[in-house]
């Protein structure tokens, strides 16, 4: 595997990863297993979900307690005690894919090297949730996967890497391009 023949630098040793639905598990995974050293994973918090609407586990979390991490699942991150925990892992990357909150700015300020975003579109055209979806909708022949740094707004922070495709495999491949971004971005 690629990932794993090409060392990881120590400029992002420590990470958090930040995501929440089906399409962000293969990222951690491949965190994982190229080695990354993941200090705590965040998702959304257990919903209600069927008929007896019992809570359900995000599929990351799911994934992530099978893996044996630290998992957080706060409803928001604004609050002083959320922020504090957040940076007391000491992380030197935050790993966003899909999370599903708007990340404040001490949030984002916490890692020594910031947070990554993992998007699943060819930015800037599609910015905020749904961006699959919302190319299909519009009729685009393409679209893909881009690394960026993230700032306060929503989705605007300079692309670091970007890889096109089209739809044809998209649902399941944008996670493993996504990964394999995530390998060449901290090798």
């Amino acid at each position: 595997d690629f990932c794993l023949s090409r060392g990881l630098g120590d400029v992002y040793k420590r990470q958090i990863f930040m995501g929440t639905p089906d399409f962000s598990v293969p990222v951690l995974e491949a965190l994982i297993d190229a080695g990354h050293e993941v200090v705590a994973v965040y998702s959304q918090p257990p919903r209600p979900a069927g008929r007896g609407k019992k809570d359900r586990l995000s599929p990351v979390q799911a994934r992530a307690e099978e893996l044996g991490l630290l998992v957080r699942h706060p409803v928001a991150l604004k609050g002083a005690d959320a922020q504090a925990e957040f940076a007391a892992l000491k992380a030197d990357v935050a790993v966003v894919v899909a999370y599903g909150l708007i990340l404040p700015q001490v949030i984002l300020d916490a890692p020594k090297q910031g947070c990554l975003n993992i998007h699943a579109s060819l930015l800037p055209r599609w910015r905020g949730a749904a961006p699959i979806h919302r190319a299909i909708m519009s009729g685009d022949a393409q679209t893909g996967v881009c690394i960026m740094q993230m700032e306060a707004g929503l989705d605007t922070g300079p692309v670091l890497l970007r890889e096109a495709d089209d739809f044809t495999e998209l649902g399941t491949k944008a996670p493993k391009i996504g990964g394999f971004i995530a390998c060449l971005l901290y090798t």
